[in-house]
């Protein structure tokens, strides 16, 4: 298991994260600006939480989509994949994606209007250091990994 200290809204903490899937998903991530990646890799943690607290989600797969870590359910396929990465906008440090033809950004905004910025139909967009909704960044999340189910 790697272990890092992150930043979170609630102040610094030990995280202790699941090794990478694949060597390939640790050199993404070591390629990231410094400030991004351990933004990046708190929102990972997230994910994984998130996922364990839901049955029905299964097990999270790591991979890279795109150069960029992704998550997918591909044992239950219960959800939409989530991306994490840098944006192209210099306006913002590090983006969650999630797929363009799903309405999940749409789902987003209507219930948190005016706590995330978002870009378009693809994604949540930070700024590091900026404290972040903890309880509604997992609702997020748990709204992309659940995307199939709720379509049921």
């Amino acid at each position: 298991m790697r272990s890092r200290i992150v930043q979170i809204s609630t102040g610094q903490r030990h995280v202790i994260l699941p090794q990478f899937a694949a060597s390939d998903v640790g050199k993404a991530f070591d390629a990231l600006p410094a400030g991004a990646r351990e933004d990046l890799l708190a929102l990972r943690s997230t994910i994984f939480d998130v996922a364990a607290a839901n049955p029905a989600v299964g097990r999270i797969e790591e991979t890279l989509k795109w150069g960029q870590p992704a998550y997918l359910t591909a044992e239950t396929g219960s959800g939409s994949t989530i991306r994490l990465g840098v944006p192209k906008s210099a306006a913002h440090d590090y983006a969650l994606f999630v797929n363009c033809n799903t309405d999940l950004t749409r789902q987003f905004a209507e219930i948190y209007p005016d706590v995330f910025t978002y870009e378009g139909t693809r994604a949540l967009l930070f700024k590091s250091g900026d404290t972040r909704d903890a309880e509604a960044l997992k609702h997020c999340i748990g709204l992309a990994l659940t995307y199939h189910v709720r379509k049921r």
